[in-house]
């Protein structure tokens, strides 16, 4: 048994090291050059088509990427094929490109299958919507995505159903910012909370927007996303509920932003609701998937007006109204989180009042 350790380790150390010479050879290879855009069809710059052209950072994306031998690797958005053809030289087995446009998957279909690689890996390219289409089983992710679909592209990956070892994202610097941000960085916000409930973010690298074409208006950011083992205790949509409210009002306080007289209408309909409809599984419609993950909250205060007819309107009693709001004051004074700001605090500690919250019966989703 020692023996045959032995001989393994030696054997997925020469498969690392084959793949490592396909990718210098390709590197090297006359075929780089097919990497600079040759205008053959027009670009749609409103629909994120931007290229990355330079070959140092799309090298510098496959080592990051770290793929292992015998990997299935996803691809969102493999343009023209140049990371693609990075992908096939990896020691991956088996590359996946999703790709909505059809003049791009015709390219990328030409292009690999030119490379001397088809009697080593297996590439597959499906037309279609990245936010509609299924995805096949992967380890790892890579992708320059259309930064217009990063943030429900993010929710899809991490709060569906897949199970895979690290996503590698190109994304726009100002988006990768707000993703890793931290409690009390000016940039965190509701996604960077939502996010790290059930993964480890880090930021790799960031590339010029001269390195794309056509060139955007932005320079981007290179991230890697490390689902955790274990998922977090707590239902996932009762929390994605929660940090709705919480963050559309990132920079109130807690006290400040539960007190509002709309808020308090709004989540007691919402707990009568939840209290009626116990049988859904928790964080599995999609509906509650897609685009939870978005910061784009109002500060705006909601309207605060008193009197008994917005309560009649709302279908409650001025009594009914009365005691939830004091329900809602007791899980906060029970605490000393009413003066806080979400934007400055951890995740322990909004888990912590959610809780409280839904002890008093308390819904969020």
């Amino acid at each position: 048994q020692h023996h045959g350790a032995n001989r393994a380790k030696p054997d997925m150390n020469r498969a690392v090291s084959n793949s490592r010479a396909r990718l210098a050879a390709f590197s090297a290879s006359s075929s780089l050059a097919s990497e600079a855009w040759d205008g053959r069809f027009r670009l749609h710059k409103p629909r994120g088509q931007h290229l990355l052209t330079n070959p140092r950072v799309l090298d510098a994306i496959a080592r990051h990427a770290a793929l292992r031998p015998g990997d299935a690797v996803l691809e969102v958005g493999p343009g023209t094929g140049n990371l693609t053809a990075r992908l096939l030289a990896s020691p991956a087995d088996r590359v996946t490109a999703v790709e909505i446009d059809p003049r791009m998957v015709d390219a990328v279909t030409a292009r690999f299958g030119a490379l001397d690689l088809a009697h080593k890996l297996t590439c597959q390219v499906i037309q279609g919507d990245a936010m509609e289409t299924e995805f096949p089983k992967f380890d790892v992710c890579v992708a320059n995505i259309p930064y217009g679909i990063s943030s429900p592209l993010i929710a899809k990956l991490l709060f569906g159903t897949y199970h895979f070892r690290t996503a590698t994202l190109l994304l726009q610097k100002e988006f990768a910012r707000r993703l890793v941000a931290m409690p009390g960085d000016s940039e965190y916000n509701r996604l960077a909370a939502n996010v790290r409930m059930v993964a480890d973010v880090k930021l790799l690298m960031d590339v010029s927007k001269r390195d794309f074409v056509p060139m955007p208006r932005v320079d981007s950011s290179l991230v890697e996303i490390q689902p955790r083992g274990a998922p977090p205790e707590v239902d996932l949509a009762e929390w994605l509920g929660f940090t709705r409210e919480c963050f559309g009002q990132k920079n109130k306080t807690l006290g400040a932003i539960f007190k509002q007289k709309r808020k308090i209408l709004d989540l007691l309909k919402r707990s009568q609701r939840s209290e009626r409809c116990t049988s859904d599984a928790p964080g599995t419609g999609s509906g509650i998937i897609l685009g939870v993950l978005d910061d784009d909250g109002n500060d705006e205060a909601c309207s605060d007006e008193d009197g008994d007819s917005g309560d009649r309107a709302a279908g409650f009693s001025t009594e009914e109204v009365g005691a939830f709001k004091e329900r809602i004051a007791g899980a906060l004074e029970s605490t000393d989180l009413a003066g806080k700001r979400p934007s400055k605090m951890s995740n322990d500690e909004l888990l912590y009042l959610l809780r409280l919250f839904n002890e008093r019966g308390i819904w969020f989703q």
